[in-house]
């Protein structure tokens, strides 16, 4: 595989293809590990067959972590695992020594710096994940730890995530709103949204505004506000309600940490709200580049009620389902049927749902209860 739109698909589709692809896992993994011993790190976005060192992150290692947390095999988990560690310490990579030296990227040293580091944080805890497993403890210890210097961009004083100069300070003016194309502070979008650009760690966000009540109010503001981004604003951003933009992808789990913050109604009337307005059944239908199937794979996951906010857990947070019946067809002919019964434009509320029959509480279905096989029930109200 030589097209690898990395940035915007190990959000939902290369998870996605572990479900309804699961063959082409090993070979995905090692056609990025070929690239790693060609280029000495793993790919960035790599576009028919060369690497275009574009968008911030080295996104192939959620990728891989989440193949081999899932159990996946046909690929070398050591050598893949040194790759993932060599690609996450390379001097080449952007920005790379700010951050083992400084534990932040200053931004008057590098354009994008918190962008660049809030997405190297993912891969970092990707890499935390796959050394636990392997028993790799100081490994761990190392990529638990820079999987948090996110929180070393939040200024609380001002509720959001702001870029930090080379001398520890704050950039001064800062303006959370403000987008400018390819010479600012943040790759395809501004301070709001990347201040809900934490996915591997989500209470930890909710824990730095102060827990569930102010964080919601948080997200209340990020929804409805619709002040300018500036004149300079990426064209990428777009499908706007408020400061979301669905269509581009670092908001795309964002509706979720409503329900991880103690009000899942919410979640599941964004999520009707996106379905209506952000997707038509048209040649221009949808509201953002798809980017090789990201936006096609959020819309996949949330017609069957769950997304992986967290992109190497293996868990999928329950949104609401938008399709009265789905059945995913698995390997060795077991299937996955997820039915919403009395779903309707009024009834867009999850009253309760079953997993095979028994009563079902927990607030995400796991990737190895899917893979088994079996039925997902939701009642609608």
């Amino acid at each position: 595989y030589s097209t690898l739109s990395l940035w915007d698909t190990y959000r939902a589709l290369n998870p996605l293809f572990t479900i309804i692809h699961p063959q082409m896992i090993p070979d995905i993994v090692n056609s990025m590990l070929g690239i790693y011993d060609q280029q000495g790190r793993l790919p960035i976005w790599p576009l028919a067959g060369g690497e275009t060192n574009c968008m911030p992150g080295y996104s192939a290692i959620p990728v891989i972590a989440d193949a081999y947390l899932k159990g996946f095999d046909g690929f070398d988990a050591e050598r893949a695992f040194d790759a993932c560690v060599k690609s996450a310490t390379n001097p080449n990579q952007k920005g790379i020594s700010f951050l083992m030296n400084r534990r932040y990227i200053p931004c008057d040293s590098v354009h994008e710096a918190p962008s660049f580091a809030m997405e190297y944080a993912v891969g970092d805890w990707g890499i935390a994940q796959m050394a636990k497993r392997m028993g790799k403890q100081s490994d761990y210890r190392v990529f638990a730890e820079r999987a948090n210097y996110f929180e070393n961009y939040f200024d609380s004083s001002i509720g959001f995530i702001r870029p930090k100069m080379a001398d520890g300070s704050w950039r001064t003016p800062y303006d959370p709103f403000i987008n400018v194309h390819g010479r600012g502070d943040f790759c395809e979008g501004n301070g709001w949204q990347y201040t809900f650009f934490v996915p591997q760690d989500p209470y930890g966000l909710i824990a730095l505004f102060g827990g569930d009540k102010p964080f919601t109010t948080k997200l209340d503001n990020f929804f409805t506000n619709t002040d300018s981004m500036g004149e300079g604003a990426s064209s990428d951003i777009t499908g706007l309600i408020g400061q979301y933009a669905h269509g581009n992808e670092p908001s795309h789990h964002v509706t979720f940490l409503y329900a991880l913050a103690g009000k899942p109604e919410r979640t599941q009337e964004l999520i009707r709200e996106i379905f209506d307005t952000q997707y038509k059944n048209k040649p221009d239908g949808l509201c953002g580049n798809d980017d090789c199937g990201q936006m096609s794979a959020w819309y996949m996951f949330n017609a069957m009620g769950f997304y992986p906010v967290d992109p190497v857990s293996g868990h999928y947070i329950f949104g609401a389902p938008q399709m009265p019946k789905i059945v995913l067809h698995l390997p060795d002919g077991k299937t996955f049927t997820v039915i919403a019964e009395n779903l309707s434009k009024e009834h867009k509320y999850i009253d309760s749902i079953t997993l095979n029959g028994e009563l079902y509480t927990k607030n995400y279905i796991s990737h190895e209860d899917i893979v088994k096989g079996g039925t997902l029930v939701y009642k609608m109200k």
